[in-house]
């Protein structure tokens, strides 16, 4: 390494000047601010192959900027730093070292001149001071920035704080009447029954199963006990047990399990008043009672309010969404209720709807639509699947006033090749696994996989068919990928910010790639989990995708979720439709430097994936990694 002072300490901070002012994140700053941090800077050059930083071993003291020349790169200490194959290559106008540098931990990464190169190294107590937005946060164990707003609290309220008396436990061969006495001072009862489980009886109990059906209180409570409500462990956060309430309308507890399994505690609605989710609880409630559309479409247009609510209470940005997508359920199951009343010639029990998209995965945002299909129970002849269809366009359009839109591409109910039978769905099912290049059949087969119903029966043959036979069919599988890594994450974008004019698509470049990339993988193993998040968990470990880069994958994906919920927030907060398109040159240096690095995380997964398919058989996809990881999943 040399350094250039020969050239006159003037136009080292001439040249460190013209660096800093074309370099994101420095671009930002005023004149005057990168003037000083040039005068603090020097500049390096260095011969093909010399190191240039090794952040690996120790927090870097500066951060990087490339004026000329090519910079290797390498960004995970775990693998092997081939010569000939980095992570990244950096060019001039590049910046490297920063996250490191801002973090204070030795995250990397190793970089090496690639032939000769020019940088600029700016201190890194002057480049911390310089962008103050960057100097609090909070970085996850594997090293991607996060500031600390985006990241679960750690206080974070447990349901099992929530419950406010304990389970009492009654033989099931007592009377229902006995029952109800041992419930006075609880509102509940745990039902031991004969064969060992565990049954619950509530007040809804007994005035469905005992009261309206008209039976004795005196016939023993193990016959009317309820044995499928929704249960969570302990630790598990308010917020999930929140979303399990509004999302299964049957219920009206959720029980607590403690370590062994064992049913501890439950709570029901009125255990969340004060806690950070009461604000979804209560919207839930005016949708719930919405007597005509226009009430209905009122209170769903106040959800971006709550959203921005949830997110000051102290619950995190994946918690935030979750309730949102349970809520946007609501208003869609409350929408078509309303909506049939008004059209006695057609029946809601025909049918089951489901959500599909980023709803069906329980991801949805302010800028999601409401991709949605049916499926008849029964086989209908084509004018009366016609009839129902103008009903479902009507509740569509209801959706749409609310704040809630369509797929702009027909991916709805309304659209004939999405409301169909249960055994057309079977059907075209079948054909798309027999001949997959036939009618856009992996977008087809994508959007299913996603579905979830929310209203009607909840069991869904196709879908379920599709998880369990799609492994059998290799071609099917090979068209599934090649289509999961048609949208590439793209980096270059990031790299040439242009003011005014260049605004980054962080669903299109970021988002949907991981979306897609989890849903392949989850089928590979076999898993039939919905949210994103899940489905790296479930495949994590597997040849295709190593734990390492399942648990980046995850971090990656919530992190960038949670700054896409902030923009779409304040995007709605100024008075204009949320949207994914972000300017970068109008967000901070931390959030840049965010969506900078976790493009490059996506990119680099793509690729392995892309490499390995075209030498592993894909009936080998998802056979456990044979070279673990060493750090095992958490």
């Amino acid at each position: 390494m040399t350094e250039t002072r020969s050239e006159g300490d003037r136009v080292v901070l001439v040249r460190a000047m013209a660096a800093l002012a074309a370099t994101p994140p420095f671009a930002d700053l005023d004149t005057h601010t990168i003037e000083a941090l040039a005068a603090q800077a020097r500049i390096a050059e260095y011969r093909a192959g010399e190191l240039i930083l090794d952040a690996f071993r120790a927090p870097p003291s500066e951060v990087l900027v490339v004026v000329a020349g090519r910079v290797r790169v390498w960004r995970d200490a775990a693998r092997p730093h081939d010569p000939d194959a980095p992570d990244m290559i950096c060019g001039a106008g590049e910046v490297f070292g920063l996250d490191a540098t801002l973090t204070g931990k030795a995250i990397g990464p190793l970089a090496v001149a690639d032939g000769p190169v020019r940088v600029v190294r700016v201190p890194a107590d002057q480049a911390a001071a310089a962008l103050p937005e960057t100097a609090v946060g909070a970085v996850p164990t594997r090293g991607l920035l996060a500031p600390a707003e985006l990241s679960e609290p750690g206080d974070r309220l447990r349901v099992d704080e929530l419950a406010m008396a304990p389970l009492v436990i009654v033989p099931g061969t007592i009377s229902v009447r006995e029952a109800a006495l041992a419930m006075a001072r609880t509102g509940l009862a745990g039902v031991r029954l004969s064969d060992g489980d565990l049954g619950v009886v509530t007040d809804r109990t007994l005035r469905e199963r005992v009261l309206a059906a008209g039976l004795s209180t005196e016939r023993p409570v193990g016959g009317v006990a309820a044995t499928d409500l929704p249960r969570l462990p302990g630790d598990a956060s308010a917020a999930e047990a929140l979303i399990l309430l509004l999302d299964d309308v049957r219920s009206d507890h959720v029980l607590i399990t403690g370590p062994d399994g064992g049913v501890t505690g439950a709570v029901e609605a009125r255990d969340f008043l004060g806690s950070p989710v009461t604000p979804g609880l209560v919207v839930h409630e005016r949708i719930e009672r919405a007597h005509d559309v226009a009430t209905l479409v009122q209170h769903a247009r106040r959800l971006p309010g709550l959203l921005a609510d949830l997110l000051a209470g102290g619950l995190g940005a994946a918690g935030v969404l979750s309730v949102y997508s349970a809520l946007v359920d609501a208003v869609t199951r409350r929408m078509l209720e309303l909506t049939f009343a008004a059209h006695p010639e057609v029946s809601l029990d025909a049918f089951t709807w489901l959500s599909l998209g980023s709803n069906g995965r329980r991801e949805s945002t302010l800028s999601s639509d409401v991709d949605c299909a049916v499926a008849f129970h029964e086989p209908l002849p084509q004018d009366e699947i016609d009839r129902y269809r103008e009903v479902f366009l009507e509740v569509i359009g209801s959706l749409a006033r609310a704040g809630l839109t369509g797929d702009g591409h027909g991916a709805t109910a309304a659209h004939k090749l999405f409301a169909r039978s249960s055994a057309s769905w079977e059907k075209i099912a079948r054909e798309w696994l027999d001949d997959p290049s036939r009618n856009n059949a992996a977008m087809m087969v994508s959007l299913l996989l996603d579905a979830r119903p929310i209203m009607g029966a909840h069991d869904v043959p196709a879908v379920a068919r599709m998880v369990t036979e799609l492994r059998a069919h290799p071609a099917s599988m090979r068209m599934l990928l090649e289509e999961s890594l048609a949208k590439r994450a793209r980096l270059r974008p990031l790299l040439r910010v242009f003011p005014g004019r260049d605004a980054f698509d962080i669903k299109r470049y970021a988002l949907l790639p991981i979306v897609n990339l989890a849903r392949w993988a989850a089928l590979t193993v076999g898993s039939t989990a919905l949210p994103t998040t899940e489905r790296l968990r479930a495949a994590a470990g597997s040849s295709i995708l190593p734990a390492r880069q399942a648990a980046t994958l995850v971090e990656v994906f919530e992190v960038l979720q949670a700054i896409r919920l902030r923009r779409q927030l304040h995007q709605v907060e100024r008075g204009r439709p949320a949207t994914d398109r972000i300017r970068l040159d109008r967000i901070s240096a931390i959030d840049r430097s965010i969506i900078a690095r976790a493009v490059r995380e996506i990119a680099t997964v793509q690729q392995r994936m892309a490499n390995l398919s075209r030498y592993e058989n894909p009936e080998d996809w998802g056979r456990p990694d044979p070279q673990p990881d060493a750090d095992d999943w958490r």
